[in-house]
């Protein structure tokens, strides 16, 4: 069976966001869905069968205070607005359709980092049940949002261990992949100094978790060439933003973030019979 993995990245999953609402036109419907931070958050709008869900918020929402804004580390310790995002806006904004969710037989792994062990862990989906707590632990980007406790164990953001969990994927017995990025081809990781800094945070405390920040950006790298591997092997079809349209990870350009939405939906549409042919998806 086909497994669909999402990467993550703030807002440049609106990409994948496009990507999953061409599936949701071509009627594909993809049993296993795995992805880490904004990635997956983006795909369980695809499970509920919400067309534009994830680019309205983010159109309508992405310069409202209440959403994002240095106010909130008063109210919520996050530059997001942690009760706005995952409790206010779903609910009575833009509804999530929690019957249609519930009713879908896809299974959804959001991946999540360990903040004890600095291990990944890969929590069931459906079993949010009204509760986007699991979103919000998969998001939780150190210092940006808080760490956030599920069942008596802490975690952050699930693009620390497992970026791209392509792995995971095939592990669950799922050998075909499409496989969504949110960076162009040409990009690669760098250490950067806010990993650095939350190395020299973390590492006394929690020094397994401090490690992982060291080496994310080989992970990463290393990740994206075993996809890029996959792909020449006939195993998985990988689709990624060009360089001319990436966005910022808090792009603010709402023309940008239109663009690269509509680049992924019709880079899904001009590659679905690919899509199906991999798959062996009815045409």
């Amino acid at each position: 069976m086909p497994a669909l993995v999402l990467e993550g990245g703030t807002f440049r999953p609106i990409f994948s966001a496009g990507v999953m609402d061409a599936l949701l036109d071509a009627g594909v419907e993809f049993p296993y869905l795995i992805g880490v931070s904004a990635g997956i958050t983006d795909g369980v709008s695809y499970v509920s069968k919400q067309k534009e869900r994830n680019y309205n918020v983010l159109m309508n929402l992405r310069h409202d205070k209440r959403y994002i804004g240095l106010c909130n580390y008063i109210s919520d310790r996050s530059l997001f607005g942690v009760k706005f995002a995952y409790e206010i806006m779903p609910r009575d904004i833009y509804p999530f359709d929690w019957e249609t969710y519930n009713k879908s037989n896809q299974t959804v792994r959001v991946g999540v980092t360990n903040l004890r062990t600095g291990e990944s862990a890969y929590l069931d989906g459906k079993k949010m049940n009204g509760d986007f707590t699991m979103l919000v632990a998969t998001c939780a980007i150190p210092f940006v949002f808080p760490p956030c406790e599920i069942d008596g164990e802490i975690y952050y953001d699930g693009g620390i261990c497992d970026p791209i969990p392509v792995k995971k994927a095939m592990a669950d017995g799922h050998e075909k992949l499409l496989i969504v990025l949110t960076r162009p081809k040409e990009y690669k990781k760098k250490l950067s100094k806010a990993n650095v800094f939350a190395y020299r945070y973390f590492k006394k405390k929690y020094p397994q978790f401090a490690d992982r920040l060291l080496t994310r950006h080989n992970t990463y790298n290393e990740t994206v060439a075993y996809c890029e591997q996959l792909e020449r092997e006939g195993r998985a079809v990988l689709l990624r933003p060009t360089a001319d349209v990436q966005i910022d990870s808090l792009e603010k350009d709402l023309e940008k973030i239109d663009r690269i939405y509509h680049f992924g939906y019709d880079e899904a549409m001009r590659r679905l019979e690919e899509i199906k042919e991999l798959f062996h998806l009815d045409k």
